[in-house]
């Protein structure tokens, strides 16, 4: 008889995204199992559970799937299921809390995608703003952005000590270079967007961080991109479905990229990830930088 697909997914959360389940079952698991309220001393133990019960050919359809909503403790999580392997009990992890790394790695694609295509540049020495940026998204696309050889600021239009955290915290645990900014008012916005290359929208779904009279001040503004599928628009006048329509800004020559049309991008990144795990016959450990890579690669 031949063993099912079975995926373990932990989750430091109360529950898991019922997004990532429904794409774990598309990509072909037949078995998904969810453990919520993980603890990192948990991590070990349930996977060496889940490695030594099936045999060195079980676990080849085997895998453990991190979610919840820390970036860091998402690593952290990743980091002791790998150093739990005993092998040849090795089975394939896969690191996406929040879906943030493939919507991070999804957006700043699209990015990169059209400041090749409009502008005939890329992200280095760009100045990137990132509005909302302390979520795990957020703080996942200044990571991927900063990689990219972009100045990247992190805001937070409700608490500029988180921005300051987020920002010291990627720095520190990623080796990024990213710098706090505050946006709590019209003013500090303003100035921020009048030195802004490309802004990354990655508030609340249902929240407007920028409206289209702030967009008028941005001189330098090249390409804007919001996640929010969720009316109100995160940015005013940018359609969900918009993939490098012109934007009004004083710069004259802005284009945006869409929810929608970012998402399109990250659906298949993260299936793709998924199917990854199913076809491999070594053991592979993916995260952010995995998903930068499978998204660059759709939009090159």
């Amino acid at each position: 008889m031949t063993k099912p697909y079975i995926l373990h997914m932990f989750s430091p959360g109360r529950n898991l995204s019922p997004f990532d389940v429904n794409m774990a079952a598309d990509a072909g698991f037949q078995i998904i199992v969810p453990y919520t309220d993980v603890t990192l001393d948990q991590v070990g133990p349930l996977t060496q559970d889940t490695i030594f019960s099936r045999g060195p050919n079980g676990v080849k359809r085997t895998g453990i799937f991190i979610g919840g909503r820390e970036i860091g403790m998402a690593a952290d999580m990743l980091d002791i299921a790998r150093g739990a392997m005993v092998p040849p009990f090795e089975v394939s992890v896969f690191s996406d809390p929040s879906g943030a790394f493939t919507t991070a790695a999804a957006m700043v694609a699209c990015v990169e995608r059209q400041l090749r295509s409009k502008h005939g540049t890329d992200l280095a020495g760009k100045n990137v703003l990132v509005l909302g940026g302390t979520g795990p998204v957020g703080a996942a696309a200044a990571v991927l952005s900063s990689g990219a050889g972009a100045n990247v600021q992190i805001s937070s239009h409700t608490s500029a000590s988180r921005a300051r955290m987020t920002s010291e915290v990627v720095n520190a645990r990623y080796g990024a270079s990213t710098k706090p900014v505050e946006a709590g008012t019209d003013e500090q916005k303003a100035d921020l967007l009048g030195q802004a290359h490309v802004v990354l929208a990655t508030a609340k779904a249902g929240v407007r961080v920028l409206s289209a009279a702030q967009l008028e001040g941005a001189k330098n503004l090249l390409v804007v991109a919001d996640v929010n599928a969720v009316p109100p628009a995160g940015i005013e006048g940018l359609g969900v479905m918009d993939d490098g329509g012109t934007i009004n800004a004083a710069s004259g020559k802005a284009v945006g990229v869409g929810a929608l049309a970012i998402g399109n991008i990250k659906y298949q990144v993260q299936r793709g990830l998924f199917e990854a795990m199913l076809e491999t016959d070594k053991p592979i450990y993916l995260d952010f930088r995995d998903a930068f890579a499978a998204a660059r690669s759709l939009t090159s």
